[in-house]
């Protein structure tokens, strides 16, 4: 139905690419008033500083400095003196491996960052039993897959050594290391059925500590008001960040595509769930949204037209205030 003229054998571009890493260059505007303007905008997200801790336990931090994901832990790493390789993922404002509560494509002006470092490494062995393992896939934006979600009664959910949050290291000795998450999410799937497998996971360090209160004091602290403002800060497909104003029908549209992806493709990816909303902006029908992602990086995920229609269907239902 929708006319395709990507290029089948073309691979998704590296995460690095698609965060912008490698195509800075191509962001600048020869006009001189556009300079000054994204100067501008720059130097008022650079000021900007979070307050960071270590999941498991550490004194609080300031991070500041960053416009994407990649940096970000660079800016934590740099804090607690330790290589950014060793953070798993973010929560925002809890220090606890909330799945719903992952640092995706933006961050509260207000919100307090935790960062789950690597913990124990541990090896399962089973046998693929049935197509599906029940599991949803997600990556860090920064070479590292885990697992976002487990379904009930699935075959990974009978056993208790693996668990939400748990980092996919290798699948029969060959590493998933710098995969993103629909790469790993094939290479489970590829698994014959009925066939032994070995499945190499690292949890996130456990945390050591709750809410401590100061010394001398016996009284419960009140609890901080984080993440309650209204300004977010948004990392954009071209690798730059801006802070926003919250916009209701956006995050809820980026919500429900998110679920979208998680039902076709088994993966949650929130950064690309935000890039193909931006790929939606101005598009006045299904088959102009069609056309956009074939001319853009999404074109590499070789999207099928049901697919495409479902992602159609949950922008409009955004905008139109259909979705709670």
């Amino acid at each position: 139905m929708f006319k395709k003229h990507r290029t089948k054998a073309m691979p998704p571009p590296p995460a690095a690419v698609q965060n912008g890493h490698e195509i800075d260059n191509n962001n600048v505007v020869s006009n001189s008033h556009k300079n000054s303007h994204n100067s501008t905008a720059s130097s008022v997200t650079n000021s900007l500083q979070f307050y960071c801790q270590l999941a498991h336990g550490s004194p609080t931090a300031f991070v500041a400095g960053f416009s994407n994901v990649r940096e970000l832990y660079g800016k934590i790493g740099e804090a607690f003196d330790m290589p950014p390789s060793d953070i798993l993922f973010c929560t925002l404002n809890t220090f606890k491996p909330d799945m719903k509560k992952l640092l995706g494509g933006q961050i509260g002006l207000e919100d307090f960052i935790f960062a789950h470092r690597k913990g124990r490494p541990k090896e399962v062995e089973l046998i693929k039993n049935e197509d599906s393992l029940g599991l949803t896939i997600t990556d860090n934006g920064a070479g590292y897959a885990f697992i976002k979600r487990i379904k009930e009664g699935s075959v990974i959910s009978e056993i208790p050594h693996i668990k939400v949050g748990d980092h996919i290291e290798k699948l029969n000795d060959i590493s998933m290391v710098g995969k993103r998450h629909f790469e790993v999410a094939t290479a489970l799937k590829n698994i014959p059925l009925g066939s032994p497998f070995t499945i190499r996971l690292v949890e996130p360090m456990s945390s050591g500590f709750g809410q401590i209160a100061p010394k001398g004091s016996s009284k419960p602290q009140k609890k901080a008001a984080y993440g309650s403002g209204k300004e977010t800060l948004r990392f954009k497909a071209g690798g730059k960040a801006e802070i926003q104003e919250q916009d209701d029908a956006m995050d809820t549209g980026i919500e429900k595509i998110n679920g979208v992806l998680e039902s076709f493709m088994g993966i949650n990816d929130s950064e690309l769930a935000t890039l193909i909303w931006e790929t939606s902006e101005g598009k006045q029908n299904s088959m102009e949204f069609a056309e956009a992602i074939d001319d853009s990086d999404l074109a590499a995920f070789e999207f099928t037209d049901e697919l495409i229609i479902e992602l159609w269907g949950c922008v409009t239902d955004a905008r139109q205030g259909r979705l709670k």
